[in-house]
């Protein structure tokens, strides 16, 4: 039950609250209604709002950032009386009431009262409604259509198929205040970025063959956590939690803007998930999706008989590709509620960072459309302006008011400046994936070894533009679905070449510059694609190639976590050097990733044939003495384990210039790394 009934009252019985709090507090901060004192207490619905006037200036013209701290249900006491206010936005409805299990499904008996400012709010307050409450509104709407929708603004609905919202608040009682107080520098751009991709109905399943049976919030906690932490990931990814009616979206069509799926249990069981994973010190990552909605009739679309949240144009309001609706960016309370919903994930549940899917079909008017199908832009270019603008907006809030978290795009394209701030006429994303990388790195390791020496090109086209945006570099799950197969099936040759493939894969990605994100099960290889009506399949795990996999890839993060030089400067021009790309026959490739001081300075030399190369050459600059700190090929890895470095011999070449020609024995199919 909420504890809004134990909040000083002033004589009128009213909460007394402050209309400009943003203290992240669960509780509603709206001002005094002026006509409380003309209630009636003998009707079904009280007259209450908890909106000023600034409230609706700033709803309608997009500026308005803390909504759900006044849309929604809250509960809270009237004259003493205890209850649910309503508050919701129709702007062409005739009518809107509350009906649920409280009034028998009644469409009649609670309708709420429209304000007279031309906001198109319904608004008023139900005595006796507590919290836990299944309701919908019911709206007769443009040329007297009659709909039923959940709220837009609640934080809990009904455990799909049903699709009712609930009454409910999101009040916990934190304890990751070390955490928060410190994740500057955990979240901060010069800090190891290891993510861990996760799709949370899929991950594990109490029942792996009933795709009806999910963990709770709580057994996904026990489980992932110290999965995470053990395998050393600085940060967790997870696939939209935010409502959604199909599975087969991945969470990716929501209607549930303001709430955590329902699947797994409650918002405090949510909330207490990201607590755990603080308290591991562990930062967690939203995908979080306002590029299109769904046509549920609960959901969002034609809300009130028009298109009330989507864009009416067709052309710039229907989703070709996923047969969904656009955003209206232009209309303020549009704008007003998607940043709501992002401060919302920060605010009230600790969230590190968003990754903001599907950019590129935001920004592009002609996104998936030929001639025709899309009207230019008043300059007559193919950007929706609108969404550029939003975007812009989105970002410079978040990072006002969460300087500690980081935003990443999702965008597949060549649009500058995708993580450049505002003031440098970027978007003002913290990172981007770089979906090029992903691309061309996948292309070069799928070829036979044979090959490679023709297309070394491929392989190191990646730095000719990483220093254009902050990059991530993500093997997603949309890698490893659709046909295109599991990663490890990716990689040529026999199993162990396979394995050795993917070993040197990886140990390329977390030494490039850049955050890496890992979807689950690619980790320890997994044999097929990534299916969400099953769990992952563990059971390979007992076998020592895929047990090996897994421990590189731990071993990796704890490199990654461990240099400096891998991650103190991976944005910057100062962290990375091409050594040798000068022998594209025999495919060796050398570079240097170089730390704030020289002596944190890392080799990394990949051996990409299945050719062992002994007393291979490899001229350096800097340091005369160099080590072995990792090797793909070791035994633990199901590597040979046969080719390694106790000692590398180093020769003076230029005493003036300080270079050393080294001597390394190369595995094959292998990568080492020296310090």
């Amino acid at each position: 039950m909420s504890d809004e009934m134990n909040k000083p009252k002033n004589s009128n019985g009213a909460i007394t609250n402050k209309a400009n709090n943003t203290s992240g507090t669960d509780k509603p901060e709206g001002n005094k209604y002026e006509e409380l004192h003309f209630v009636d207490t003998n009707q079904s619905v009280w007259n209450y709002s908890l909106f000023t006037d600034e409230d609706i200036r700033n709803f309608q013209n997009g500026t308005h950032y803390r909504l759900y701290d006044f849309f929604g249900n809250k509960q809270l006491a009237v004259l003493n009386t205890h209850g649910t206010y309503f508050a919701v936005w129709a702007p062409n409805a005739t009518f809107v009431s509350v009906t649920g299990y409280f009034n028998e499904w009644n469409k009649s008996s609670h309708p709420l009262k429209v304000r007279l400012d031309n906001s198109g709010i319904w608004e008023g307050f139900i005595p006796g409604i507590q919290q836990g409450e299944a309701y919908k509104y019911h709206i007769h709407g443009y040329k007297g259509i009659k709909l039923d929708k959940g709220d837009p603004y609640a934080h809990y609905w009904e455990k799909r198929p049903y699709t009712a919202s609930i009454t409910w608040q999101t009040d916990y009682p934190w304890q990751d205040d070390e955490w928060m107080k410190k994740r500057s520098k955990h979240n901060s751009l010069n800090a190891p970025w290891s993510v861990y991709e996760v799709h949370l109905a899929s991950w594990m399943r109490p029942d792996k063959n009933n795709e009806e049976v999910y963990n709770t919030y709580q057994q996904i906690t026990e489980r992932l956590v110290p999965y995470i932490k053990e395998m050393g990931f600085t940060h967790v990814e997870l696939m939209p939690v935010m409502e959604h009616p199909f599975d087969g979206s991945w969470g990716y069509q929501g209607t549930g803007y303001f709430a955590p799926t329902s699947r797994f249990g409650s918002p405090q069981e949510y909330a207490a998930m990201v607590d755990a994973f603080h308290q591991a010190g562990i930062g967690v990552i939203l995908d979080w999706v306002p590029s299109h909605f769904p046509y549920d009739a609960h959901g969002l679309f034609m809300f009130d008989g028009t298109h009330t949240y989507e864009y009416a144009d067709m052309r710039k309001g229907y989703h070709p590709d996923w047969n969904s609706y656009i955003f209206n960016y232009k209309r303020g309370e549009v704008k007003s509620f998607l940043i709501s919903s992002a401060r919302f994930w920060c605010d009230r549940f600790h969230t590190d960072g968003l990754r903001v899917d599907a950019v590129s079909s935001m920004l592009r008017l002609d996104y998936s459309r030929n001639k025709g199908q899309w009207e230019p832009n008043e300059f007559g270019g193919n950007g929706n302006l609108e969404a550029i603008a939003f975007i812009k907006d989105l970002n410079e809030t978040l990072y006002r008011d969460f300087p500690d978290i980081q935003t990443i795009a999702e965008e597949a394209t060549d649009w500058p400046k995708i993580s450049r701030p505002t003031f440098e006429g970027g978007l003002g994303f913290g990172m981007k994936w770089m979906m090029g990388w992903m691309h061309d790195t996948l292309d070069y390791f799928k070829m036979d070894p044979i090959y490679r020496q023709f297309h070394q090109d491929k392989f190191s086209f990646s730095m000719m533009y990483f220093y254009d945006e902050n990059f991530m570099l993500p093997l997603s799950h949309d890698e490893v679905v659709h046909g295109k197969s599991p990663m490890l099936y990716k990689m040529p040759g026999d199993e162990w070449q396979k394995f050795a493939n993917l070993r040197i894969l990886y140990t390329y990605m977390f030494t490039h510059p850049g955050a890496k994100l890992l979807f689950m099960g690619n980790e320890f290889a997994a044999t097929s694609e990534w299916n969400y009506k099953s769990e992952l399949p563990w059971e390979l795990l007992q076998f020592v190639s895929h047990g090996g996999m897994k421990y590189c890839v731990q071993k990796l993060n704890e490199l990654y976590r461990s240099e400096p030089a891998l991650y103190e400067n991976q944005f910057s021009d100062d962290g990375f050097e091409w050594v040798d790309l000068n022998h594209r026959s025999e495919s060796v490739m050398v570079y240097k990733r170089k730390g704030k001081k020289a002596k944190d300075d890392v080799l990394v030399i990949l051996n990409v044939t299945p050719v062992v190369r002994r007393d291979w050459e490899v001229d350096v600059q800097g340091k005369e003495k160099w080590s072995e700190i990792f090797n793909s090929d070791s035994k633990e890895f199901w590597g040979t384990g046969d080719v390694f470095n106790p000692d590398i011999p180093s020769l003076l070449v230029d005493k003036k210039a300080k270079y050393y020609r080294l001597k390394v024995h190369l595995p094959a199919l292998g990568a080492v790394v020296l310090k």
